[in-house]
């Protein structure tokens, strides 16, 4: 099966948008940087990828106590990134979006969650997520329009 988006009909899905004042080119980098991610964003206790994040490559990562192995499904740099895969019965799949805005950059996000967890608390992993993806947006942000970071 070719994951080409996230799962529109699942239990929970999550969509945010955020300006950076960064051009796009830097909020990519520091976004796709998975080996750094630990430097700038206080939620995630470990990230490695082993190479290039490309189509069917993967990634590990461990945020909030759980062990995440993602794929990546698409990439079209610097503009798109999808990926995701399963994490203690939950599916996820998560679409980055970066569109340039004079010399800022909009970055968009939607991230689909499903499985019996989900399912059996909607409304609280809904709001866990929601809160995840604010925290990342606004930790990219202030990593992004920090030129020292």
């Amino acid at each position: 099966m070719t994951i080409t988006d996230i799962d529109t009909g699942a239990a929970v899905v999550v969509r945010h948008e955020i300006r950076i004042d960064a051009p796009i080119d830097r909020v990519w980098a520091l976004h796709t940087d998975v080996n750094r991610w630990t430097s700038w964003q206080s939620d995630i206790d470990t990230a490695y990828a082993d190479g290039p994040l490309r189509p069917g490559s993967t990634f590990h990562w461990t945020t909030a106590g759980l062990s995440v192995i993602s794929t990546v499904y698409d990439v079209d740099a610097p503009h798109r990134i999808l990926w995701g895969g399963p994490a203690h019965g939950i599916t996820g799949i998560h679409e980055w979006t970066f569109t340039a805005d004079g010399d800022a950059t909009i970055v968009g996000t939607a991230e689909s969650w499903d499985g019996n967890p989900v399912r059996a608390d909607t409304e609280n992993l809904r709001q866990a997520l929601d809160a995840s993806i604010r925290s990342w947006l606004e930790q990219l942000r202030n990593t992004a329009e920090n030129p020292t970071a």
